[in-house]
């Protein structure tokens, strides 16, 4: 009989993910990160391990589970982990009541509280591949251009390094910035050329005010010093626990300045938590 090594491999089609090891991740995901990872979201996780199973050359998730649990995939493999496994959807302007409210509220009142002797600091946690952070940009050079006395420095922050470095290219499909207004669109984004693969580019200026760094939200201690006039935490706290995500924000207020402002997204809610907080409108808080 003949013995075929060559089709010897993982078969994809026929693998699964077994409870065991789905709850192995699930509760290495939780613990580390903060993310909940429910029992209906195995196929899911299944889909996603997938891809890092075949580069690897392994023969299971089995096989994947004990080499990344390992000292050796601890150190080698978690960025990729990380990537495959962490949820990354966002837009530019996405939610745009929180750049008219930045406009008409925010940016009014820090320019006749200050007199632009500083300058302007946003956080975008969890700033995925860069869109919300260049929206901020957008709107803040908006601002600039009829106050040029006006400075800003705009934090992006996430746990994965390829939305990181999605976001210092700074080059999206075209289609990504169908919400923008055309005149923003003209102003901020330079065109390629090329027809059959239309791709836009931040231009250079918003991309030097907008600094990117690798952050987990779960760290007991975030390594930030400055302390910011808006933060955005915006579609985040839906992947934590009612617990997980009252200490989050407690983290994150620390770097809140006294009268700073902090955004969430339209399906979260603070309600009920014991949070330095004032709710102002929807999905909009300031710092007690």
């Amino acid at each position: 009989m003949e013995n075929n090594t060559e089709n010897k491999g993982f078969d994809c089609f026929k693998a699964e993910l077994s409870e065991k090891d789905f709850q192995a991740f699930s509760r290495y995901i939780f613990t580390e990160y903060g993310i909940k990872m429910p029992p209906v979201k195995r196929i899911m996780l299944q889909g996603r391990l997938l891809k890092r199973i075949r580069e690897l050359k392994m023969n299971s998730y089995s096989e994947y589970k004990e080499y990344f649990f390992s000292k050796e995939g601890q150190e080698r493999e978690l960025l990729n982990f990380l990537n495959v496994v962490t949820t990354n959807k966002t837009d530019f302007y996405r939610e745009p009541v929180h750049f008219g409210f930045l406009k008409d509220h925010v940016l009014p009142a820090f320019a006749e509280s200050t007199g632009f002797n500083r300058p302007f600091k946003v956080w975008s946690a969890g700033s995925s591949s860069g869109e919300e952070g260049y929206t901020i940009a957008i709107a803040l050079n908006e601002f600039k251009l009829s106050n040029p006395r006006f400075r800003y420095e705009i934090l992006g922050t996430d746990i994965s390094s390829q939305m990181l470095q999605t976001a210092a290219r700074g080059v999206y499909k075209e289609s990504k910035i169908d919400m923008v207004p055309l005149e923003l669109k003209r102003r901020y984004f330079l065109k390629s050329k090329d027809r059959d693969n239309p791709t836009v580019r931040v231009i250079p200026e918003l991309q030097s005010n907008l600094k990117l760094r690798y952050l987990n939200l779960m760290d007991s201690v975030y390594d930030i010093s400055e302390t910011f006039d808006v933060i955005f935490c915006r579609n985040v706290l839906i992947y934590f626990d009612r617990i997980t995500q009252e200490k989050v924000i407690n983290r994150l207020c620390r770097h809140l300045s006294s009268d700073g402002y902090f955004f969430i997204g339209h399906s979260e809610s603070l309600s009920g938590m014991d949070v330095p907080l004032e709710h102002v409108k929807p999905t909009i808080f300031k710092h007690r």
